[in-house]
């Protein structure tokens, strides 16, 4: 059994090394270290330690991640020779090293990985700093940061800015949240006797320092102004949060799920009209507006103890990977046309599991516009032959229906769940008596509504021409006014 000592080298300066690492790599055991370019290794030098490096590597080799392999690869053939090997890498084992990750993730036969000490450049940049990291604190790989991880209430900290090409990638990843005038602290060895520098400079600025090497850290201090915090993607719940609390806003904590219900459906179609238009910032507003009716109904859930924003969230990530096997499964689709028969069969799959027996109306989506609903629910159920005999018996329906709505609104007092019952029905039948006729009531109500609007603008217009108000108009002057609007559109209706 051959023991794969890792020891840190300490953030840079020389008289950092921990004493652990300077005794085990002077035992006259085989020393790696993952590079020469760091400021220890000239003490070790001095104190005639022998070594080799994997700096070689890093020119072989076209990835990082290619490097961290062959960096195991080495390690791994040295250890099958000699009974002891030493890692040497910069800072803390533990911190930042993705060949030290590699090489715990998984059993090795015949050789025992043991981590040793080590000091990470991070104890140094937050003390010359003046952070408490209590306060919360993020340490990020800048070669491999994506704006997911960002959260601009901490103290973060890139590591690993190696170049000013790195710092150019990692400055766009930021700018996604942060403003390009950001003002951030670039540092540069830190603890490091002569070599220790920092500068605060705007965000856009940290590409264009020449200085920046391998000992490179950029800190980025927590955010307190509204522009920043509320492009986080947890600041609009936590507004959200504020205003169903006891001190929040009445209108938003009286709500329900119910009274919200009108809302949702009013900013979904409000989404489509933005998206009819083309116009991008009146989409993204819009698309806001939606969102605030899914954080309300989460909050309101989470206060009754029925499930959270995070429920919603992980139940949707389920559906999307469970409805996408080609892309996370072992399914395979070449054509937008293969995906729709994987999606419609993920579907049946996920009904069947749902309904414990088969219904004619299973493929009916209940959700969507009421009228739309309607009619095809009506088409499901006449396709087996539940269903009007012909178009006479359909308007007799309509005339019944609306014969017991003007029966239930004459009862006083009036009970509004009767009313509402009746009046649906009256609606219910209408819709029947659309689809004998092959109308699309959807598309009849749009167009009558459509038509409504049309002349009730041009009452406005008579009206004010004539210097009329809504106050003072009389109902024999707005009839006047209605019967002239229906001459003006008679051609369109």
């Amino acid at each position: 059994m051959s023991i794969l000592h890792i020891v840190g080298l300490g953030p840079g300066d020389p008289d950092s090394i921990p004493l652990g690492s300077y005794e085990i790599m002077r035992r006259g055991w085989p020393v790696v270290l993952r590079t020469r370019e760091h400021p220890a290794v000239k003490r070790l030098e001095e104190m005639g330690v022998t070594y080799q490096t994997c700096d070689d590597l890093y020119d072989a080799c076209d990835t990082f991640e290619a490097v961290y392999e062959a960096i195991v690869a080495r390690l791994l053939h040295l250890a099958e020779g000699h009974p002891h090997v030493v890692y040497a890498v910069p800072g803390h084992p533990l911190v930042a090293e993705r060949a030290v990750q590699i090489l715990l993730a998984q059993p090795h036969p015949g050789v025992e990985v043991e981590v040793g000490p080590g000091q990470s450049f991070l104890d140094l940049a937050v003390a010359r700093l003046g952070i408490d990291p209590v306060e919360g604190l993020l340490l990020l790989d800048g070669l491999a940061l994506r704006h997911d991880q960002l959260n601009p209430r901490l103290h973060t900290f890139v590591a690993q800015v190696y170049d000013r090409a790195v710092a150019s990638e990692v400055k766009l990843t930021l700018m996604e949240l942060y403003p390009d005038e950001y003002e951030v602290v670039v540092v540069r060895a830190a603890g490091v006797h002569g070599e220790e520098r920092m500068e605060r400079v705007a965000l856009y600025e940290i590409d264009r320092l020449p200085w920046i090497d391998h000992l490179t850290t950029l800190y980025v201090p927590p955010a307190r102004d509204a522009d920043v915090l509320y492009r986080d993607l947890h600041e609009a719940p936590r507004i959200v949060e504020v205003l169903r609390g006891p001190n929040g806003c009445p209108w938003d904590r009286k709500q329900t799920h119910a009274s919200l219900r009108k809302y949702v459906v009013e900013e979904a179609y409000e989404v489509a009209e933005a998206i009819d238009e083309g116009d991008a910032d009146h989409l993204a507003e819009e698309l806001g507006d939606l969102l605030l009716q899914i954080l309300l109904h989460a909050r309101i859930a989470e206060e009754a103890g029925e499930f959270t924003l995070r429920d919603v969230f992980a139940g949707l990530a389920a559906k999307l990977v469970r409805r996408h096997p080609h892309v996370f499964g072992d399914e395979v689709a070449k054509t937008a046309d293969d995906v729709l028969g994987i999606w419609e069969q993920v579907k049946q799959d996920e009904r069947r599991n749902e309904e414990r027996e088969e219904s004619v109306l299973s493929g009916v989506k209940l959700s969507g516009p009421a009228l739309a609903v309607a009619q095809a629910v009506q088409k499901a159920a006449a396709k087996v032959g539940f269903d009007w005999v012909n178009e006479a018996d359909v308007w007799q329906k309509v005339k019944e229906e609306m014969n017991e709505l003007d029966i239930e609104r004459g009862r006083e007092p009036r009970d509004v769940a009767k009313l509402a019952a009746e009046a649906g029905d009256v609606l219910f039948a209408v819709v029947n008596l659309c689809r004998f006729l092959d109308l699309d009531a959807e598309a009849v109500l749009a167009q009558a509504t459509r038509k409504f609007a049309r002349r009730f603008r041009y009452v406005e217009q008579r009206m004010r021409s004539d210097g009329g108000s809504w106050e003072t108009a009389s109902p024999e002057t707005l009839d006047a006014y209605w019967n002239e609007a229906k001459i003006a559109f008679s051609q369109s209706n």
